[in-house]
């Protein structure tokens, strides 16, 4: 997104979904786990030189508010990390980035039991836009990672997915 390209730490998403007793689809949103990711290059986008540390950066995904698992709705902030931004530092704070992701390939079952299925999504129209809540260093770093970024970005997804039906789960 913008002028970086980093393959983001793995994202693990709980969520149910299924036909509601009148037909309708039905989901209901769980949570999502992920870790901070290093932004190559750092706060500078050089060698971090003799202050490594204070210009490191990272980017972290969070849920957005949005997810439709039906359509390939999801929506994602990306919060930016580095001793000298102010924790509030986040992309798509107040509006978060809308992705419509479209499968690339076919699903692959990978096992049967437990169930397990791969595949592959992307979004290629999504725009970004500009970090918000970093204090001071918001417009240097808004052109350092080329935010805001107008349509025509990158997300692709591949994803390892498992389910249990309802009569599978422990009683409460």
């Amino acid at each position: 997104m913008g002028k970086v390209t980093v393959a983001l730490a793995p994202i693990t998403m709980t969520h149910a979904e299924g036909p509601m007793p009148d037909g309708a689809r039905g989901q209901v949103w769980g949570a999502m786990h992920t870790a901070p990711t290093a932004v190559p290059g750092g706060l500078t986008g050089t060698a971090a030189g003799e202050y490594p540390r204070q210009l490191r950066l990272a980017i972290k995904a969070e849920y957005g508010g949005r997810s439709d698992f039906y359509t390939g709705q999801f929506s994602l902030r990306f919060r930016l990390l580095s001793p000298l931004l102010a924790k509030e530092c986040t992309i798509g704070a107040n509006a978060p980035i809308d992705f419509q992701l479209k499968r690339s390939g076919p699903s692959q079952w990978v096992s049967q039991d437990p169930p397990l299925i791969k595949f592959s999504a992307y979004d290629d129209t999504f725009a970004a836009p500009t970090a918000e809540g970093c204090g001071p260093l918001s417009a240097p770093l808004n052109r350092r990672l080329g935010l805001p970024a107008s349509s025509g970005n990158l997300m692709a997804y591949d994803a390892t997915y498992t389910f249990r039906t309802y009569d599978q789960l422990p009683a409460l």
